[in-house]
């Protein structure tokens, strides 16, 4: 049992009815057999009204996304902004001319919103969602699906976006890259064999991702202009803080460090390329090696190993105390699919003594764009984004195990009988 909390546990049949069968779960259906509500005909060419909400980097980032894409031609647009932040929330309105709302309940209540994009600290990525589903609007859900300390609640978002047919996407944003599209199609076709074992890495140097995170403003406090409760959501109490406030990825409460924030993003390209589901086993271990700076509770490096039931070690590991690449390989019985990084454009395969295969070249991509389009697009038609929620809440579970073997230092097991997750 996690500490200080229940197992997740989802009985079989609303574990099924949740996120479908393991069979149905492939990668070429994740990116290719979609399928969804059916659109009115005279709906197809509407603009579809966007409601950002969380109006901080990443959803400013987000919104200029919007931007490019109704600047293509396709009908979308920004007409509501929300922020528990006011300044942030006076920025946003402005800028795109939006409705601004205080609490996104109220936005997502909002007639003049078709969908939402979801750009709020993790914690938050649950409720709103759900609300959103009861609400039948679409949703684009930035990475992590949500908090790692939150299994009631993630069962809770997925049986909600699966009941309400919504258009789910969730924002890691890699997984429009077309090289790895490519790579899937190799891998399933056959091309290295049985898939063995898996080696991948993210190392940067510095924490410009959390530590680096600018304080707008080092006098606010908590009160009108800012609703620090809102922001706890069900987090544990704490005094207001203007650096948990502005630089929440640091703190455990809100986020989980490189796990969660950055390798998140090569996970789910992981699953999705081998049609992975659920691990059987995951151990992780790191710390905070270089930048312990009194207030930071996030580890600076994490390396985990997860065991899949097909016979297939996942190894990652990463730093932010060194830049040096480490090689992407994904080995299969006959080949091996390399990557000089997870952030490369070109792939090979590399074929074993004796192997007839030749060597290969794969695509290039602009991977913010493209995932936004098609979220945009899939609005419109109502076919399921690449992105969809199967995919998100089997990479949710690896996350939340490899976070969970990371604070209790025990092996995490899966149990796929029962569908619980437990600490041994």
């Amino acid at each position: 049992m996690y500490k200080g909390e229940q197992k997740h546990k989802l009985g079989r049949r609303e574990f099924l009815g949740a996120v479908g069968s393991a069979s149905s779960v492939g990668v070429l259906a994740a990116s290719e057999g979609r399928g969804g509500r059916t659109q009115k005909a005279e709906d197809s060419k509407k603009t579809t009204r966007i409601g950002l909400i969380g109006c901080g980097g990443r959803g400013t980032a987000l919104g200029e996304i919007i931007e490019r894409v109704k600047a293509e031609g396709e009908p979308v647009e920004i007409t509501a902004v929300c922020d528990v932040y006011r300044p942030r929330l006076e920025r946003a309105a402005a800028r795109w001319s939006a409705k601004p709302y205080a609490k996104s309940v109220e936005l997502i209540q909002d007639a003049n919103v078709d969908a939402v994009i979801v750009a709020t600290p993790d914690r938050l990525h649950a409720f709103q969602t759900i609300e959103a589903a009861r609400a039948r609007k679409d949703v684009y859900c930035e990475k992590p699906l949500t908090h790692w300390r939150q299994p009631e609640k993630l069962t809770e978002m997925v049986e909600a976006v699966k009941g309400s047919g919504i258009v789910f996407q969730i924002g890691a944003q890699r997984l429009s890259d077309k090289t790895w599209k490519e790579a899937a199609q190799i891998i399933q076709s056959g091309g290295i064999g049985k898939p063995v074992h898996v080696q991948m890495g993210y190392c940067i140097h510095g924490v410009r991702g959390d530590t680096g995170m600018p304080i707008d403003d080092p006098k606010a406090q908590a009160g009108p202009s800012l609703n620090w409760e809102a922001f706890l959501a069900d987090a544990p109490p704490s005094p207001f803080s203007a650096s948990r406030f502005f630089r929440w990825r640091m703190y455990m409460d809100y986020a989980g460090g490189p796990c969660t924030d950055n390798n998140v993003h090569f996970l789910i390209l992981i699953i999705r390329t081998l049609g992975l589901t659920f691990p059987k086993n995951v151990v992780a271990l790191g710390g905070i090696y270089v930048y312990g700076d009194g207030e930071r509770e996030v580890p600076d490096t994490f390396d985990m190993i997860a065991q899949y039931p097909q016979d297939l070690s996942f190894t990652f590991v990463g730093t932010y105390c060194n830049d040096h690449v480490m090689e992407t390989a994904i080995r299969g019985t006959d080949a091996t699919l390399t990557l000089p990084s997870p952030e490369t454009v070109v792939a090979r395969i590399e074929p074993e003594a004796g192997s007839t295969k030749g060597a290969r070249a794969l695509g290039n991509w602009d991977v913010g764009h493209d995932h936004m389009l098609d979220f945009v697009r899939c609005v419109r038609t109502r076919e399921k984004p690449i992105g969809d929620i199967d995919l998100a809440y089997h990479t949710q579970i690896l996350l939340n195990m490899a976070m969970h073997s990371f604070v209790e230092r025990k092996v995490v097991s899966f149990d796929l009988a029962s569908h619980q997750i437990t600490l041994s």
